[in-house]
């Protein structure tokens, strides 16, 4: 009789550790319930011709910084319907105010997590945990205290506001919810991510820091995060994995992208020549760190045979042709959502990871669309995806992103369900990818 207890006994403990052992595991988890893009109103688009008018209205431009920013312009990927900030379309100022910054982020962050809170059905009071990424502005108090007080949320709500990480910042604010559900159960999380275009429009004429106006344009998106077990059948993703990788210890790779002054005192951000080769060397060491958690052993052991084959034929055989070696990402990922930095960002991760025309339409359509929106653009990709009905239960999603220091993020959701809302593309989805894009600057040019 005793024996029995024991086993029982035995068996019980056995079940209560293997039960402890996957509760611990599910509450770990970090789901994305619902994430909501943002799309100013139609008063601040930002059209090619205005854009022209912008320019050969600066005083501090000479004829060939008017030429550079028109083939810029012309070149550049970005349509007719990105948006600006206010108080440079409607002032023509280019000089904004503290109430422009200050009203610029407000408009983002109250439209999208009123629409966030009423598709989803979570209160502003159930937000356990807050986090913000905006790079280039410093309000007092914090972005996240302006939330916190506009939604009246709770006490206890843990707030981070982060800052500086540029257009990197979005996976590292989901990094950071990511271990704070490590540590706390059954929690609800909002990530918001943007980027503060009116007090960093550069009134220089530095052709490495006039770039900047070109590329960048007004967004945001706001993501509803959980790891409670019960709300895993309503989740949309599951983050499978996350790798953050930093060059900030080699000099080239840490000013090759900086907020600097130029030699007439004007504020801007600098992208230096050596960032196309900085952003290659942090993809190659963040892909060899992700490369085995997210790929089959077939591929991982395809690219390592092929790799000391070509060494033994350059040692043994002398045979110096070097054959570029590549890694096949696509046996382990069905979507790429990457950053939609610019024609030439997209275009290197296409040749560094040997993808197709259909790989990165939606980054492209991404950036054509609304511009490089910094830290929020991967969100718009991934709509895009969404929106063109592309993401089934069980696809895997990797999303690559660059940012200023030099850091080089990505990570790999798991769609949970078919996904097809419209969201921030309903109105325009239907035209993309469009056959011909026609950018009227070029008829703008007169001579330039």
């Amino acid at each position: 009789m005793m024996l029995v207890t024991l086993s029982c006994s035995l068996a019980l403990c056995l079940v209560y550790v293997f039960y402890k052992f996957i509760d611990q595991r599910r509450s770990k988890s970090c789901y994305i319930l619902h994430y909501e893009c943002f799309k100013p109103s139609n008063d601040r688009k930002l059209s090619t011709e205005f854009s022209v008018d912008l320019i050969n209205k600066c005083k501090n431009l000479g004829i060939e910084e008017h030429r550079f920013l028109l083939r810029t312009l012309v070149s550049s990927g970005i349509g007719e319907e990105t948006y600006a900030p206010r108080n440079i379309l409607s002032k023509g100022d280019t000089l904004a105010s503290l109430s422009d910054c200050q009203s610029e982020m407000d408009e983002f962050s109250i439209e999208t997590l009123d629409t966030l809170f009423s598709l989803s059905g979570v209160s502003p009071q159930d937000i356990d945990i807050l986090v913000v990424n905006v790079s280039g502005m410093t309000l007092v108090p914090s972005l996240t205290s302006r939330i916190i007080n506009h939604y009246k949320m709770r006490d206890d709500i843990k707030s981070f506001n982060i800052s500086g990480m540029g257009c990197s910042a979005s996976l590292i604010s989901i990094n950071l919810v990511q271990n704070m559900f490590k540590i706390h159960k059954n929690k609800l999380a909002l990530v918001l991510t943007s980027e503060a275009i009116a007090p960093n429009w550069y009134n220089g004429k530095e052709r490495s820091m006039i770039l900047t106006n070109c590329l960048f344009r007004c967004g945001g998106c706001s993501i509803l995060l959980t790891n409670k077990p019960a709300l895993q059948k309503l989740a949309m993703f599951k983050l499978k994995c996350l790798v953050r990788t930093h060059l900030g210890s080699c000099d080239e790779a840490h000013i090759c992208c900086m907020q600097k002054e130029d030699d007439q005192g004007h504020i801007g951000f600098f992208l230096g020549k050596t960032l196309p080769k900085t952003a290659t060397r942090g993809l190659t060491e963040n892909l060899r760190s992700i490369a085995p958690k997210i790929l089959p052993l077939s591929a991982i052991f395809r690219y390592v045979l092929l790799v000391n084959i070509q060494k033994f034929r350059a040692k043994y055989l002398h045979n110096m042709a070097k054959k570029r070696v590549n890694m096949n990402f696509k046996s382990g990922v069905d979507h790429f959502c990457l950053h939609p930095g610019g024609k030439a960002v997209i275009e290197g991760v296409k040749r560094s990871l040997v993808l197709t025309e259909e790989d990165v339409e939606p980054s492209r359509m991404t950036l054509h669309r609304f511009g490089n929106t910094s830290a929020s653009g991967l969100w718009y990709v991934l709509g895009y995806m969404e929106a063109k009905m592309r993401l089934k239960k069980g696809d895997r999603v990797l999303m690559i992103g660059f940012g200023s220091g030099f850091k080089c993020n990505s990570c790999m959701w798991e769609v949970l369900r078919n996904l097809d809302d419209k969201n921030v593309w309903a109105d325009c989805v239907d035209k993309f990818p469009p056959k011909l894009p026609i950018y009227p600057a070029s008829r703008n040019m007169n001579g330039f």
